[in-house]
């Protein structure tokens, strides 16, 4: 039998109030609010790093996404998770990182409580094969020319397009 991965079920304020099994949190009945990192991790050239989901994923298999995607573990900080998932699946351990927002996404399949960062590393992304079929950095323009065409996760063109929105005084 496979491992049962357990995830913390939390209020809107990401207070852990119970757990629940993976396969419940992610059976579009429930509903169960459940915590997610996404990092969005930038070279030097102002490029981003994103990562074409394994279409082995239960959710939205190969489709272009946020450099890390994670979720958090029962009794996990969101920067404890985001270090973990950044290392499991880019390989990168050495970073710095800002964060951004946090807000739900739902989908007809789930609801997640995401902490969204932004960062940048001096070392290469190396993609861990189990859990991403490549990754790529990314120029914002060759993105925004892709956006709407269904090459990315529904979640991932929300957060570039805030991310890219004009800062308001």
């Amino acid at each position: 039998m496979k491992n049962l991965e357990i995830f913390p079920v939390v209020d809107e304020e990401g207070n852990e109030i119970s757990l629940a099994p993976r396969t419940v949190c992610h059976d579009g009945k429930s509903m169960l609010l459940h915590p997610v990192v996404h990092l969005h991790l930038f070279n030097e050239k102002g490029e981003l790093f994103l990562q074409k989901r394994a279409l082995t994923k239960d959710l939205l298999p190969g489709k272009w996404d946020t450099s890390v995607g994670g979720h958090i573990s029962p009794g996990e900080k969101p920067e404890e998770a985001l270090k973990r998932e950044t290392e499991e699946e880019l390989g990168i351990k050495n970073f710095t990182y800002k964060f951004i927002k946090k807000y739900i996404w739902e989908s007809p399949r789930e609801r997640e409580l995401v902490y969204s960062f932004t960062g940048t590393s001096d070392e290469n992304p190396v993609v861990d094969p189990g859990e991403i079929d490549e990754g790529r950095f990314w120029s914002l323009e060759e993105i925004k020319t892709s956006l709407g065409k269904g090459v990315f996760t529904p979640n991932f063109e929300k957060e570039f397009n805030e991310l890219s929105a004009p800062v308001k005084a």
